[in-house]
């Protein structure tokens, strides 16, 4: 049975410390850290969009200190102290190319100093996005050759989407040019979600340990013709709803990758 106190962080944790040699634990355990919610302790309160994070040196690097819950920052800090709350994708695009790395939840049992060479190839991986189709599909067929890795992540990536498409269809395609590819046709998206779930996708090849570019994304209205191709031919997510959604997840302050807090 899971530890209810134990965080999607800590699980992760686990699993890559009890095999440090699969890839793919390690892969995911980045993963859950650039999905969390994370708190970083700061040195006074914020002013307007710029922050400036407590640090403290280890050797010759240079830590900020970041919880995935906020008890645990207050524990560790022994009383209150300034927060900045942001996703863990939005930290690693702020502070990579600063020689900065992540104290991530000392005292917690995912402890674990990160240094910045690994927190700028994070910022690397959640900052790509695989293509956008341009090009005309000529004939839709049944997905075939995918990793069972690359399903489950993306089903995994697309549970978080929640209310940014009414569903996606993941389908083999072939374009007019006779190019033949894979194609993730996201039906209905909330206009401007697009980088979002653009990006998403790109988050899911490469935490799957995927090479970029086998995944094609393409987005739709329900009254295109091509949507009732999709049906017929490919594998069916449905994106959580949520209804009265105004605004897309993650355009809160701090948690949008593209436009993190500035340091001072």
């Amino acid at each position: 049975m899971t530890d209810p106190q134990l965080t999607p962080i800590d699980q992760a944790f686990a699993a890559m410390d009890a095999a440090p040699e699969d890839d793919a634990l390690r892969l995911r355990f980045y993963e859950r850290i650039a999905e969390s919610e994370l708190f970083l302790a700061l040195v006074s309160e914020p002013e307007g969009d710029e922050i400036t994070p407590q640090t403290f040196p280890v050797e010759d690097q240079t830590f900020v200190l970041v919880f995935d819950r906020e008890e645990r920052l207050v524990e560790f800090a022994e009383g209150t102290t300034a927060t900045a709350v942001l996703s863990g994708r939005a930290l690693a695009g702020m502070i990579a190319g600063q020689e900065i790395g992540m104290a991530l939840n000392l005292g917690a049992p995912s402890s674990i100093l990160i240094p910045a060479d690994a927190v700028a190839w994070l910022a690397d991986i959640v900052s790509e996005s695989p293509d956008e189709v341009e090009e005309r599909p000529q004939e839709f067929s049944a997905p075939a050759g995918l990793p069972e890795s690359l399903i489950t992540a993306l089903d995994g990536k697309l549970a978080l989407a929640a209310g940014l498409a009414r569903s996606a269809y993941l389908s083999g395609v072939t374009y007019e040019g006779g190019r033949r590819s894979h194609m993730l046709g996201f039906v209905d998206p909330v206009p401007g979600a697009e980088p979002s779930l653009a990006r998403a996708v790109g988050e899911a090849l490469s935490f799957s340990g995927i090479e970029a570019g086998m995944l094609d994304v393409g987005f739709f209205r329900a009254s295109d013709p091509v949507c009732a191709l999709l049906a017929k031919t490919g594998l069916r997510f449905d994106l959580p709803d949520l209804t009265g959604v105004d605004k897309i997840p993650g355009s809160a302050p701090g948690m949008d990758p593209e436009n993190p807090p500035k340091l001072r």
